[in-house]
């Protein structure tokens, strides 16, 4: 292991496992990147007890912390139990503020604990789930991306957040969302860097940008 390197974590979203990075390559003469994976909540667990258990799986310290969607929100609550030289998060939010009208108000309804999440062996409801959207002639890719089918842990994962409580962004954090993000739309976010026709899957389909311009956003 190379001290001397970058050490840089990569959260995905809901859901989906590391495979929706695989386009990303950051300088390995620079970086040393890790990815971490989703495992099942405990009943009842609390978000901040789910992420002090995901942040005993980071074994460096002063590391850049990269989390997608729901994986963004993850790795600003493990930001509060681990050193951490950055923070960033990608299509998604830096505080409960930021998130879409229709999540508020399914906190304040409690609508969302009615949401079909028994269906999500059907993979075009769990892609609608977890990316935002159904493109028909990518269902066979979404069966790559997402592996975590549990009812348990969907049901907690959108309750999670749903009911997150985050008054303001954390320090050292860089937002960047797509124009085009229909989960959290970009009208609701403020301070962040926007990607033009970027959608809520764009680590998959923008990952050109994120390869010129995220070696030089963690360097600064």
């Amino acid at each position: 292991m190379n001290v001397s390197k970058i050490q840089v974590y990569f959260m995905p979203g809901m859901a989906a496992n590391p495979t929706i990075f695989k386009y990303i390559e950051l300088p390995k003469e620079e970086f040393e990147v890790h990815y971490l994976e989703w495992f099942l909540p405990e009943k009842g667990e609390t978000l901040t007890h789910y992420a002090s258990r995901m942040a005993q799986k980071v074994v460096h310290d002063n590391i850049i912390l990269i989390g997608v969607s729901f994986g963004g929100i993850l790795v600003q609550e493990m930001a509060k139990y681990i050193s951490v030289q950055k923070i960033f998060v990608i299509s998604s939010v830096k505080s409960k503020h930021e998130l879409p009208r229709r999540m508020k108000l399914a906190r304040a309804t409690k609508i969302y604990k009615l949401i079909p999440t028994s269906l999500v062996n059907n993979i075009e409801v769990l892609s609608k789930f977890a990316f935002g959207e159904v493109v028909t002639k990518r269902l066979e890719l979404y069966e790559e991306y997402l592996s975590i089918r549990d009812k348990y842990y969907l049901d907690w994962s959108i309750a999670q957040i749903v009911n997150w409580n985050q008054e303001k962004p954390l320090p050292n954090t860089i937002h960047i969302n797509g124009d085009k993000d229909r989960v959290f739309p970009i009208q609701h976010i403020s301070d962040c860097i926007s990607i033009k026709g970027g959608t809520h899957i764009m680590v998959l389909n923008k990952f050109r940008w994120f390869n010129e311009n995220l070696p030089r956003l963690i360097k600064e």
